[in-house]
C-alpha cells in the first residue's frame, strides 16, 4: 500500500519526511523516495531498498529543504526500479505522487507519445506531470517548450 508524506515549514523538513515514511513502512513497499525544492531547484532520493536505505542516501548529500514530499510505492504499472519510484519528476519543474491507479493511462501515454513527450517511466503517474506543466511536452534534450 502506498503512503504520500508532505512538509512545509520555514525550518529543515527532510527529518520530517523520513520520519513519516518510517511510520508508513508497516504497509509494505517496494520503493521508496523524497523530492525537495532546495533553494530554486528540485532534488530527487529514490531507493529500492528500505527507508534507512534512502535515509543515509540523504545524509551523505546533505540534503537540506523546507518544502517537500515524500512516498512508498507497491509497483502497480513498471517494474520496482529506482526509476520508477516516486516522486516522478517532469521537466525538472514538477514533483509528483499519487496512490491509486490511472485506469486511462494507456490512452494518455499514446496522446502524449504522439505530441512528443518521452516518458523515462512506466508508471501510470507519469501521465498526470506533463499534463500539469503549462505548454507542450517537451523532448528530452529540448529547452522547455522548444523541439530538439
Amino acid at each position: 500500500m502506498c503512503g504520500i508524506v508532505g512538509a512545509a515549514a520555514k525550518r529543515d523538513i527532510v527529518p520530517i519526511l523520513i520520519e513519516g515514511l518510517k511510520r508508513l513502512e508497516y504497509r509494505g513497499y517496494d520503493s521508496c523516495g523524497v523530492a525537495v525544492l532546495a533553494g530554486d531547484r528540485l532534488e530527487r532520493l529514490r531507493s529500492v531498498a528500505r527507508v534507512s536505505d534512502l535515509s543515509s542516501q540523504i545524509s551523505k548529500r546533505h540534503l537540506i529543504a523546507e518544502t517537500g514530499i515524500a512516498h512508498t510505492r507497491w509497483a502497480t504499472h513498471g517494474a520496482p526500479v529506482t526509476r520508477n519510484a516516486h516522486p516522478i519528476f517532469s521537466r525538472d519543474e514538477i514533483a509528483l505522487v499519487h496512490n491509486g491507479i490511472i485506469e486511462n493511462h494507456d490512452e494518455l501515454r499514446a496522446e502524449l507519445k504522439a505530441k512528443g513527450y518521452a516518458f523515462e517511466t512506466q508508471t501510470d503517474t507519469e501521465v498526470i506531470a506533463p499534463q500539469s506543466v503549462q505548454g507542450e511536452p517537451a523532448r528530452h534534450g529540448a529547452p522547455h517548450g522548444q523541439a530538439p
